[in-house]
């Protein structure tokens, strides 16, 4: 994707917390000649030589994967919080913009054996479920209940390049207090989420400057 100088993110340890966090993604190919996008969860994971690679999932109904072994390459888009932000909030005339964070993940894929697939279900489930009151495991449920794994495909995708945009009203710090305070004003999940990260960008750096 395109990205500005200013909003390009290369600390490869912040957009691993983030894909962590956002990890429900849409995984994109060709597939039948045309572009062909599933939204799906895509987990950050690590090969046998410490890689990082992503590990998913999708129906075996969706006709998608039928085009992984011809085509391997895919592009995976990891989207976060974003907000509209008014450029009445600047001390000078300017236009108004978006505020936004993105990763986009480019990769070749492969699918895996429904062994592999099942072995990641359990840690996937047990991921999710662990702060639920009454957690369910795949490994209490029956082998009919385990059946339904025979209807999806595993994949891993192997990571060529990471593209990371996290659009912060960068070159505008003189705005941040008030952009920040504008955000927080209405009770809307992704301006107080821009605004938190905004914030603890904007305490980092004076931190550092101390």
């Amino acid at each position: 994707m395109y990205i500005p100088p200013q909003y390009k993110n290369e600390n490869i340890s912040e957009v691993r917390d983030f894909i962590k966090a956002h990890s429900f993604a849409i995984l994109i190919n060709q597939s039948e000649g045309k572009p062909w996008a599933t939204h799906t969860p895509l987990e950050l994971g690590k090969d046998d030589e410490g890689k990082d690679i992503l590990i998913g999932h999708i129906a075996k109904a969706n006709p998608q994967w039928k085009a992984f072994e011809n085509n391997p390459r895919v592009l995976c888009i990891f989207h976060g919080p974003h907000s509209y932000i008014s450029s009445s909030w600047y001390k000078e005339e300017e236009v108004p913009t978006w505020n936004y964070i993105a990763v986009h993940i480019y990769g070749r894929v492969t699918v895996l054996s429904t062994q592999e697939v099942l072995q990641w279900l359990h840690g996937l489930v047990d991921h999710y479920e662990k702060e639920e009151k009454n957690p369910v495991s795949l490994e209490h449920m029956s082998p009919a209940t385990l059946k339904q794994v025979r209807g999806v495909v595993g994949f891993r995708i192997q990571i060529d390049e990471i593209q990371a945009a996290f659009k912060l009203s960068q070159g505008r710090e003189e705005d941040h207090e008030r952009i920040i305070r504008e955000l927080k004003a209405k009770d809307e999940p992704g301006r107080r989420h821009i605004a938190d990260i905004m914030k603890k960008k904007k305490d980092g750096h004076s931190e550092k400057s101390e």
